[in-house]
């Protein structure tokens, strides 16, 4: 059986990430509902907003606005219900992304873009009981 999760949260400034990304999980059919945020500060912005929070959440490193590191910075003060219970994973094209990584609640980094394999691994890590 396929695992299904509520929804998914890209967060890219690079549309054609955004696109591709879409497609992988669009293909291996695991949500419905997949979010996409230009920058941290407008992911963050729906994360306060909305009841529903998302089940994994893609974020890159270099973003204008709000990066990846700033947006983690700043997801890690919101409140528990902001928050919901969250997978986050970053994304990114940097050789050496995990001088940095006490500063977040990251899960993992993987190197874009996101492929049907890094992701089966992502669900099943993350999303399978035993």
């Amino acid at each position: 059986m396929a695992i299904k999760i509520n929804s998914v949260l890209l967060i890219d400034d690079d549309e054609t990430t955004n696109f591709i990304h879409e497609r992988v999980i669009k293909k291996a059919g695991i949500t419905e509902n997949i979010i996409k945020a230009e920058n941290g500060k407008v992911a963050l912005d729906y994360l306060k907003e909305t009841n529903s929070k998302p089940d994994l959440i893609f974020v890159d490193l270099n973003m204008p606005v709000l990066n990846g590191w700033e947006f983690l910075e700043q997801y890690r003060q919101l409140d528990e219900v902001q928050k919901g219970k969250v997978v986050i994973i970053m994304l990114t094209t940097d050789v050496n992304p995990y001088a940095d990584t006490d500063k977040a609640p990251i899960h993992n980094f993987l190197n874009k873009p996101l492929t049907s394999e890094a992701l089966n691994k992502i669900l099943q890590e993350y999303f399978t009981s035993d």
